[in-house]
């Protein structure tokens, strides 16, 4: 197979990330793919692109069971939801981290915009967001 478009970008350089992240993206391998034939080293997320994500089909319908019977407060319900396709998304990046001594692969979650004239309430809050995530392991404490 050729190279994409995409391939030949990245051979000049730049880093190839999707703005999209959804279960559905992750479980159907369509992330791997991108990956493979897209040069795909890295992936963004926010609030707006979840909502959509969960609010299409019933890929999330399982878990949001198990977390609403723990958890009442929306935004750590919405949290564990989103916390666990980047976890997912973060163990698929790995190899690509790792092949690039930390340059790409990458997946973002983003802070909640209300901290956003908070400094010390954003740096908690991303260090808790970070810590979520490296509970899976799907991170090393020194590899970030």
């Amino acid at each position: 197979m050729a190279d994409s478009r995409l391939h030949q970008l990245s051979a000049l350089g730049q880093s190839v990330w999707i703005d999209y992240l959804s279960r559905g993206l992750l479980k159907t391998g369509e992330l791997a793919r991108l990956m493979k034939e897209d040069a795909v080293v890295g992936v963004t997320s926010n609030p707006t692109i979840f909502q959509k994500a969960i609010a299409e089909g019933d890929a999330y319908d399982d878990q949001m069971r198990t977390v609403l019977a723990e958890q009442e407060d929306p935004k750590e319900v919405f949290l564990a939801l989103a916390i666990r396709d980047v976890q997912d998304a973060c163990d698929l990046l790995r190899p690509v981290w790792d092949g690039g001594q930390g340059k790409d692969g990458y997946v973002s979650i983003e802070v909640d915009p209300n901290l956003a004239f908070d400094t010390d309430g954003t740096i908690a809050e991303a260090r808790r967001l970070h810590d979520e995530v490296d509970r899976k392991n799907c991170l090393t404490s020194t590899s970030r």
